[in-house]
């Protein structure tokens, strides 16, 4: 005759399904007391953090702001090519350097290979998201032999950083040379 016997088996499901039910409430609990109470009311956020973010101090500024002061660069800067990029881009955050209208600290000054990275950083050829038509690209050191220069050049030693074109031009018209570049690396007569 044979034995009936219930099978505890099912054990390990309770208690893993206990265990879940568990985790669900410690976790409901949880949120219910970490996050603020008007969370959700207009979306996926907190309505207190769009006033937060509109009183945070702005860490950066326009051209503007540091052409103020610096209006031996501006001259040059606003003929040059480089007026539409943000002086930022290469200097740095404009609260690093000024609070309240007083100078807190320096801004970098960028000397011999660092120059040469930080052009490269927009004009390096290999980086083929930036547009040709807009962006002057180039690949080192091949535009360096292609100029007759020494590869060992950096950048500011022919461009004017704040106007790339400027010591060019001047060199250009002292040398009676025709104003118009039609490519490669001759000029046009």
């Amino acid at each position: 005759m044979q034995q009936n016997f219930k099978s505890s088996y099912n054990v390990h499901v309770v208690r893993i399904l206990l265990t879940f039910v568990g985790m669900i409430i410690v976790g409901s609990l949880l949120r219910s007391l970490l996050l603020p109470s008007e969370f959700g009311d207009y979306g996926h956020y907190r309505p207190g953090a769009v006033t937060e973010e509109a009183n945070r101090e702005m860490r950066n500024k326009t051209n503007d702001s540091c052409l103020d002061c610096h209006y031996f660069v501006k001259k040059i800067h606003l003929k040059g090519v480089h007026e539409v990029v943000s002086c930022e881009v290469c200097h740095g955050a404009y609260s690093d350097h000024v609070k309240d209208g007083k100078v807190i600290g320096e801004m970098p000054v960028y000397r011999g290979e660092e120059i040469k990275s930080l052009c490269l950083r927009c004009h390096n050829k290999i980086i083929r998201a930036r547009p040709p038509e807009s962006i002057k690209m180039i690949a080192m050191p091949e535009h360096l032999e292609e100029k007759n220069v020494r590869t060992d050049h950096v950048c500011n030693q022919c461009h004017h950083v704040h106007a790339p074109y400027k010591w060019i031009k001047e060199a250009r018209e002292m040398m009676g040379l025709p104003e118009k570049w039609e490519g490669g690396s001759s000029w046009k007569k």
